[in-house]
């Protein structure tokens, strides 16, 4: 091979393994589970049932029902070794569960009630326990009080402790990263629900990413049309842009979990479990082209 050939052959090696490394940067494989929040009305066994017959492998203890505290600080221990065992049972991994925290109280009591859902939810081997802020501002001192015993307890547990949008002191980003800031633990991060962003504070989920991009570690998939707007839809039948959400995420170095917290609900589990599926496969379509 003489020097031009040689050159030739190495420009269209170039150009090649450049083509192939750009085919593989496309898609994202985040994995996507689904929390109980559809099938609330009806047994928390039939919804473990309906989840796995959606195509979901991983479940989320998000939605508490009056037979179902999860990892409240009401459960008890029957319940909870119970739990644990239809968890096994039903094929499913749990990979969260929701906190629930009040702030109109000391904070010392606060801190108790946390900290015994901390362990409620070691005890289950959950990977994250989800807070929700408050709705008001003037329990902001003793919310990050909290969170911030909450996020080293949780970490010493091997738990990541997590908040999403959710209006009042987490609703826009502005909002979210003053919390961020002020609880200061790096055991503290985002999980972002671009459908909440919406129904809270009517502003563009897309552009509310950037300045708290590093800090979300996980992410509630819903969808909604305006403020204050039903959330119990179908993906793309609302105002979330998707795609424009997920490339973001994408580019900011964002590794999942994707969890579907709403869908249509049907008059049977039956029926919700097909609009829970349908939001699945949407979003896996949606990964396989980012």
């Amino acid at each position: 091979m003489n020097r031009r050939e040689f050159i030739l052959t190495s420009i269209g090696a170039g150009a090649s393994l450049t083509l192939l490394k750009s085919a593989e940067a496309k898609g994202v494989k985040w994995p996507i589970g689904c929390f109980n929040r559809p099938w609330t009305k009806w047994s928390f066994d039939q919804t473990l049932q309906e989840i796995k017959a959606a195509g979901y492998q991983t479940a989320g203890l998000l939605t508490r029902t009056k037979d179902e505290p999860f990892v409240g600080a009401d459960a008890t221990p029957e319940y909870l070794s119970q739990l644990k065992e239809r968890l096994r049972a039903s094929g499913l991994a749990a990979n969260m569960g929701a906190l629930r925290t009040r702030h109109n109280i000391a904070a010392a009591d606060s801190i108790r009630e946390a900290r015994k859902q901390i362990d409620n939810a070691q005890f289950l081997s959950l990977s994250y326990l989800m807070s929700f802020g408050t709705d008001n501002p003037t329990e902001f001192a003793n919310y990050v009080e909290v969170m911030s015993d909450a996020a080293a307890y949780a970490h010493e547990k091997s738990i990541k402790l997590v908040m999403k949008p959710h209006g009042g002191i987490s609703g826009s980003s502005e909002e979210i990263l003053k919390v961020i800031r002020a609880v200061k633990h790096r055991n503290f991060s985002i999980w972002y629900d671009a459908g909440n962003i919406i129904h809270y504070t009517g502003k563009n989920p897309v552009t509310e990413i950037d300045p708290i991009a590093t800090h979300i570690t996980g992410f509630c998939a819903k969808d909604c049309a305006e403020l204050k707007g039903e959330v119990m839809i179908q993906f793309g039948t609302g105002k979330v842009d998707f795609a424009a959400v997920f490339r973001r995420l994408k580019s900011a170095g964002f590794n999942g979990p994707v969890m579907v917290e709403c869908c249509k609900i049907g008059q049977t589990p039956e029926e919700t479990t097909a609009y829970a599926r349908a939001n699945r496969e949407f979003l896996e379509k949606l990964l396989a082209n980012i």
